[in-house]
């Protein structure tokens, strides 16, 4: 079997490990089954998740089994957060979206243009042995083997029992739960290595811990990074907002612009972490990137190849259309009505219905200027653009002719500041 711990070093997607001695001879005995749990938390995973999915990757390139846990239980739970009680969701609400994130994930694993060698992965819900649980089995069966001691030291829970919020013990037996992930999945598909984000390293061991008590075998555990931007902000945070897998909250545009507008010690730093590149190519993307900024050439090779992954080679080659069309290196009239309104409406627009204003009035209400004497002096200074044409007549008033797809206009103020005006249909 390949050494895949080296590449995952390389890579620096391991940042803790059980016993790396022993799980790197593991590793290199046959095919080791794995497993990466993610809970329902929201109707999709986040570009935070994709870590997760390098490491599920590598692994069955390598040739081992995955399995993939969507927590339809321990989502209905919630793992405890520093600062505050989690909302807990309905059952229903729980349900769907453990199959809105299993459809999502499936064809990261699902590889049909690499089949040959790999396996198959296996897809679980929690749920499944968790509901069955009675309250004294749990108690007895799984809750006599943890100590509250340590338990308690785990750092978010310590957290809470400090603050005025405090912890209910709906969140303190998370662990229980994830931990019984592992044991039930050693017994019925003999995995034997967990891995997950830094994060969770004290519910990993927890259940590393309970396997050894329990059936007296040992297993493994890895955690990746916690992945955070040059200024301390979470990854796939943009403006406040997440940015998401599922196409329906975060279109394809949008999530190929998170990835192309990354700074550059950002792209940098994460191109190793989230691409599959060879440890050569990346280099020299990083070399080109310290020698060449402007050229951005870590944030387009990350933007093409996590798109490409998530969304598919057809919604990436939209994406870069629609890029190229905005700022001006292709005809707009060549994107379809979908793929311009998902543009637009993540650079920002505005609705008019009526009469349509002058191009003055629509530069100001779209917020590209302030007044409409900005507007005015933006035009003589040559700085103004409808559908990618110089503006000359700031009193002018578009043309039947100049409405888009869909009913849109697209202003640009410069090279780079864009926003869309949409007709409001009659």
């Amino acid at each position: 079997m390949t050494d895949v711990i080296d590449e995952l070093h390389r890579r620096g997607l391991i940042a803790q490990s059980t016993d790396e001695d022993a799980l790197r001879k593991h590793l290199g005995e046959g095919p080791v089954t794995y497993y990466c749990g993610f809970d329902p938390t929201a109707p999709s995973l986040h570009v935070g998740h994709l870590l997760q999915f390098m490491v599920l990757r590598a692994l069955q390139r390598a040739g081992h089994q995955p399995i993939v846990l969507v927590g339809g239980a321990t989502g209905l739970v919630g793992d405890p957060r520093p600062a505050s009680e989690r909302q807990l969701n309905d059952k229903d609400t729980v349900a769907d979206w453990v199959d809105r994130i299993r459809r999502r994930v499936a064809p990261f694993l699902d590889l049909p243009a690499e089949r040959d060698g790999l396996r198959t992965p296996i897809y679980v819900d929690n749920l499944d042995w968790t509901a069955p649980l009675s309250a004294i089995d749990f108690l007895r069966d799984l809750g006599k083997h943890f100590r509250v001691n340590r338990m308690l030291a785990k750092e978010a829970v310590s957290a809470r029992l400090n603050s005025d919020a405090g912890i209910s013990y709906t969140e303190f037996s998370y662990q229980i739960l994830q931990a019984n992930d592992f044991l039930e999945l050693h017994g019925r598909h003999g995995c034997t290595l967990q891995s997950g984000g830094s994060d969770q390293w004290g519910n990993i061991t927890a259940g590393v811990d309970l396997v050894r008590r329990t059936e007296g075998a040992t297993v493994h555990a890895l955690a990746t990074p916690l992945v955070t931007t040059a200024d301390g902000r979470k990854i796939g945070k943009t403006e406040g907002a997440t940015v998401w897998l599922d196409p329906e909250l975060t279109s394809p545009y949008a999530f190929f612009q998170y990835w192309l507008n990354l700074d550059d010690v950002d792209a940098r730093t994460w191109l190793p972490l989230f691409s599959e590149r060879t440890g050569e190519e990346i280099t020299a993307l990083i070399a080109e990137s310290v020698e060449r900024p402007a050229a951005r050439a870590p944030q387009r090779a990350l933007a093409e190849e996590l798109t490409r992954l998530v969304h598919g080679p057809d919604e990436l080659r939209r994406a870069e259309a629609a890029g190229r069309a905005l700022f001006g290196r292709e005809d707009l009239r060549s994107l379809d009505a979908p793929s311009l309104a998902a543009a637009l409406q993540e650079a920002g627009s505005v609705t008019v219905e009526g009469e349509t204003p002058t191009l003055a009035a629509l530069f100001q209400r779209s917020g590209l200027v302030s007044s409409l004497s900005e507007a005015r002096r933006t035009v003589k200074e040559g700085g103004a653009y409808l559908n990618n044409e110089r503006v000359t007549d700031a009193d002018a008033v578009p043309a039947e002719a100049d409405w888009l797809p869909g009913g849109w206009l697209v202003l640009r103020r410069g090279k780079r500041v864009v926003a869309g005006v949409r007709r409001r249909p009659r």
